[in-house]
């Protein structure tokens, strides 16, 4: 696992939209993870800008979700493909039809799990997956005690998670679903290259605990230890109770160009 620590969130879009680049350079069918959410908002905005300004191109690309709420109509404007398509596949040659999400208005809900994940190996598997952390630790929807070794299923969303995201629905919690679709920690570790995002004070606990505490259902992301290509892109108050800031930044700084993330 690599961290790499900046001084502030949006110093990390860069850093992270080099490895895009690059990604697409050599392979430009690339599959792509992405997350929804605040976090990675720098991140598309400089894939967006680099290809209005520079050419970057993802045509050929394929792009997967982390996950999707249940029972949302398909033209709700809070679906997570809808919201991807605002913050960013909308402003790219990203084919739609390339861009899949879990089916949360599936008949067969119990199925849909398995069908998404078959669906990433028939692309080839993810090359890249961005990811956001929770300040518990949780990444997608897997949250604290989810198996670290689940695949793509319906999860039940906690109180606090509906809580949170009633601000997207109004404020009105009876309007916020009960129930995901998500990819497991087990999918996830799939990925050739995973990157998580923590920005933030409040992610400093979570970001300490999934990179140098103990491998534990308990803090999801530390199952990324375990990951054989892990970039963790934290800004300096995420960093602020990491035991190793300084040997992540000395070794950052000694990397060279050529290597990348």
């Amino acid at each position: 696992m690599e961290v790499i620590i900046v001084e502030r969130p949006q110093d990390a879009a860069p850093i992270v939209a080099d490895a895009c680049t690059s990604l697409l350079s050599a392979k430009p069918a690339a599959v792509l993870g992405l997350a929804t959410g605040s976090t990675p908002l720098p991140v598309y905005a400089e894939l967006v800008r680099r290809h209005r300004e520079e050419g970057l191109t993802f045509a050929a690309a394929r792009a997967f979700l982390l996950d999707e709420y249940v029972g949302l109509a398909a033209d709700h404007p809070e679906r997570y493909r809808a919201v991807i398509e605002r913050d960013f596949t909308g402003h790219v040659d990203l084919d739609p039809a390339a861009v899949v999400g879990p089916d949360g208005l599936a008949e067969d809900l119990a199925a849909a799990g398995p069908a998404y994940d078959d669906a990433i190996r028939a692309a080839g598997g993810i090359d890249l997956q961005i990811l956001g952390i929770g300040v518990d630790g949780h990444l997608a929807f897997n949250m604290p005690m989810s198996s670290l070794a689940s695949r793509t299923r319906l999860k039940t969303l906690t109180p606090r998670t509906r809580e949170d995201n009633a601000r997207f629905f109004d404020g009105d919690l009876d309007r916020v679903p009960t129930h995901c679709l998500t990819q497991g920690l087990g999918t996830i570790m799939e990925s050739r290259h995973a990157v998580v995002l923590g920005f933030g004070r409040a992610k400093a606990q979570a970001v300490r605990e999934c990179v140098e505490g103990a491998i534990s259902a308990h803090w999801p992301a530390s199952v990324l230890q375990l990951h054989p290509h892990a970039t963790v892109v934290v800004d300096a108050e995420a960093a602020s109770q990491l035991a190793f800031a300084d040997y992540y930044r000395t070794t950052y700084a000694g990397k060279p160009d050529w290597q990348g993330i």
